[in-house]
């Protein structure tokens, strides 16, 4: 089985997650330092707090509507309220008896839990697996209004680490990358979320 395990950037009242946006929804944000419209709260929204993930997603912030990377810091009890009510997106038997208590669960999941490859510094899919959260329009409110501490941009730091990449200086790409690590996550909720003990 693939290791998964929660790493973040994070202190004792805070953890760092990360969307990629059109400067259309991200500007707004970053001026009111929370989500305003147009940022949408009727559609499912993801977060990573894994930075690598996803500068592998948005091509470092030069894809088409994800050229800002918003750095958002959330509280801690926030996160961990999001992944008490998150569901896995697939029927993992170490976490449900059946396909079909999966299925009952995950169509009313307020929260969607996704373990994706990790990725390198180049972009590569690693062995580790990387949590992503969905959270739904019932729940978006609870992030936008409630949980969001802070909104901060990181795209220019993207674009530094990946033309310290483009000239081939790893060291330098490395030194910059936010300092992830392990995030405690209690036996119980491990085993909810499918994550490696």
């Amino acid at each position: 089985m693939r290791p998964r395990e929660v790493r973040a950037e994070y202190d004792r009242d805070s953890i760092t997650v990360y969307q990629a946006f059109s400067p259309a929804i991200a500007v707004p944000a970053l001026r009111n330092g929370r989500f305003v419209p147009p940022f949408s709260r009727t559609r499912m929204t993801w977060i990573k707090p894994s930075f690598l993930w996803l500068m592998a997603r948005s091509g470092w912030g030069r894809k088409p509507g994800q050229e800002t990377i918003l750095a958002v810091r959330i509280s801690r009890e926030g996160w961990d309220e999001a992944l008490s009510l998150a569901v896995p997106t697939d029927p993992d038997r170490r976490v449900f008896r059946s396909a079909e208590e999966w299925r009952s669960a995950f169509r009313h999941a307020q929260v969607h839990v996704q373990w994706d490859p990790e990725r390198s510094l180049r972009g590569e899919k690693l062995e580790p697996r990387a949590i992503q959260i969905g959270l739904s329009r019932h729940i978006i409110d609870r992030y936008a209004d409630d949980w969001t501490l802070s909104i901060d941009d990181r795209t220019p730091l993207a674009h530094k680490i990946h033309r310290h990449l483009q000239r081939g200086d790893v060291s330098q790409a490395k030194r910059l990358l936010p300092k992830e690590r392990p995030y405690p996550l209690a036996a119980s909720l491990a085993h909810r979320l499918g994550a490696t003990p």
